[in-house]
């Protein structure tokens, strides 16, 4: 039996350093990151001359738009999380190999030299903000890539022809466990008249996954001698870009508004179930949505919530997402608004944590790409 297993390969415009990774999405399980490794192949010369490569984490955080950078202004700005030298290497770099590192190691030569990274778990997550259909240039959001390259030091100003750069993504997936269930109740009363009106509003669970329908359960009572005309519930995404003071939005990604059971008279009550999903095709035109980050020809979706171990340590370089459902009585013109949010969880879920066994007869599918966008796809076989 043949096992298969992803490869993803990219080459410096100079053919002189090649980046191999096993994957392009690393996960952020809050109390720590997942190890960004891979394999370095470098050409005869570059040996031959023991010329100096690093590698580097990147993230980088575009806070706005590239049209709009005149003058000098620039509304991006690159932070290094990890760097180290790949070669020569240094003498005390025995980290252990992965599994995928030993099988390249063998198939690549001598030239091969694997690598691995560790970032800190405060580091934000990838996200992308969704761009206007007259919006050009790179998304507003947070990207991470890996770099490559040959130069005197870590600091060198790089050479484009002997750099090599791969996008890839920090990513969180659902907790195992449910939180408890949200509730809440809210009461209104109202200045020269008697009673109030009062909203108990529940979901069914705190934990969704994409996709997935929320119900909410809605109970009105009302004790006053105001008129409850229409009910509306949505779901609401915050964006809170952490660089700026001001820089927290919501984007109402689901709605729904009803008369059904309407007007609610004076000393009447009214209890039903309104049911929202949230969904990406959706919210296809709307500038400022939060995707998930976005890496080339994987299908795109609403941001996932961020998940943080202490909300205080937030990084300044991040896009903290939330979501909420809120629902809306209307009374008229004269009685106003009453309305009541609930928080819960948006996310994927884990995938299966069987690890993946590499075995002598694999074979891998190489996935290479230029410098600039996708190439093709090979097949290689690693007997």
């Amino acid at each position: 039996m043949v096992y298969n297993f992803k490869v993803f390969k990219k080459c410096a415009p100079n053919g002189k350093v090649t980046l191999y990774m096993g994957k392009r999405d690393f996960v952020d399980h809050v109390a720590g990151v997942e190890p960004i490794d891979g394999i370095v192949v470098l050409d005869d010369e570059y040996i031959r001359d023991n010329r100096k490569v690093y590698g580097q984490v990147v993230c980088s955080f575009r806070y706005g738009r590239e049209e709009d950078e005149v003058m000098g202004l620039n509304f991006q700005k690159e932070l290094c999380l990890a760097s180290e030298q790949i070669y020569p290497r240094p003498e005390k770099s025995d980290k252990e190999q992965t599994k995928l590192q030993e099988r390249l190691l063998k198939k690549l030569g001598p030239n091969a030299i694997p690598f691995t990274f560790n970032v800190s778990p405060n580091a934000p997550s990838s996200v992308t903000l969704q761009q206007g259909d007259d919006d050009n240039g790179d998304p507003c959001g947070v990207s991470y890539y890996v770099k490559i390259f040959a130069g005197d030091s870590e600091t060198d100003r790089t050479h484009r022809r002997s750099t090599v750069t791969l996008g890839i993504r920090k990513i969180q997936f659902a907790p195992t466990k449910q939180g408890q269930q949200p509730c809440t109740v809210v009461r209104k009363d109202f200045m020269l008249s008697p009673g109030e009106l009062e909203l108990e509003v529940t979901l069914d669970k705190q934990l969704y996954l994409h996709g997935e329908r929320i119900g909410v359960n809605i109970c009105i009572r009302n004790n006053s001698n105001k008129m409850v005309k229409k009910i509306k519930a949505m779901v609401q995404q915050g964006v809170d870009v952490v660089l700026f003071q001001n820089g927290s939005y919501r984007n109402t990604v689901a709605s729904l508004e009803t008369s059904e059971g309407c007007p609610i008279q004076p000393g009447s009550s009214l209890q039903k179930v309104m049911y929202l999903t949230p969904l990406l095709s959706s919210n296809k035109q709307r500038r400022g949505v939060a995707l998930d980050g976005q890496i080339k020809r994987q299908e795109q979706c609403l941001a996932s919530t961020t998940l943080l171990a202490q909300p205080e340590q937030r990084d300044a370089f991040g896009i903290i997402i939330s979501y909420a459902v809120k629902v809306k009585l209307f009374l008229g013109a004269l009685g106003g608004e009453l309305s009541a949010e609930l928080p819960f969880v948006l996310m994927h879920p884990k995938p299966g944590t069987k690890a993946k066994i590499i075995h002598a007869d694999s074979q891998a599918d190489v996935e290479t790409f230029r410098q600039d966008t996708v190439d093709q796809q090979a097949s290689v076989d690693f007997d």
